[in-house]
């Protein structure tokens, strides 16, 4: 049982410390997932926000055969897929306004370069199509799994497969166009 699941289960039985315990765990990981929907960080966090209200006020039922993480994402899913269903106009903001530069101690060239190709890539992932988008955000920034990542987005593994692969593609294309240099990666 994981530690998503075990507060899920306390918070059910009453203890608020176990909901408090999944907002500060999966919070941040589920905003930036849910910007890969809207493209807006401002309304990424409402629509965040709005997740966890359902566990507060529906309660859902955990069944357990999946992970927690990806059993919260799904709810997170659904509830950006309303937004965007319910929404006239989807504001755009750039993925690198978001981004938090982190000095890791490096010489300021390194860094500097380091964090260049890093603002390269999330620009590149937001000309991506949603789902190649997606995908690649679900395979490799929350590390989850291929049989994960299909649950979230209501796919089979096989179209998992098939969809890693072409976003996978469809990004080189994008940074290749773009002068992205591959070397020291």
């Amino acid at each position: 049982m994981d530690n998503g699941e075990s507060s899920y289960r306390r918070y059910l039985d009453g203890d608020d410390s176990g909901l408090s315990e999944i907002v500060e765990t999966y919070k941040d990981g589920l905003i930036l997932y849910i910007n890969t929907f809207v493209n807006n960080f401002c309304t990424a966090e409402e629509l965040a926000e709005d997740t966890f209200f359902r566990l507060i006020t529906k309660k859902p039922r955990f069944s357990g055969k999946c992970g927690f993480k990806t059993w919260l994402y799904a709810i997170g899913r659904n509830v950006a897929v309303d937004y965007i269903r319910h929404s006239s106009k989807i504001s755009n903001t750039p993925i690198d306004d978001m981004e938090n530069y982190i000095y890791d101690g490096q010489c300021l060239e390194q860094s500097y370069i380091k964090e260049e190709r890093k603002i390269t890539v999330h620009k590149a992932l937001s000309k991506l199509k949603p789902d190649y988008r997606q995908i690649l955000w679900l395979i490799y920034f929350e590390e989850l799994s291929n049989k994960d990542a299909a649950r979230i987005m209501k796919k089979s593994p096989r179209q998992i497969t098939d969809l890693l692969y072409h976003a996978k593609l469809s990004l080189k294309n994008i940074l290749t166009k773009e002068g992205f240099n591959y070397e020291n990666i």
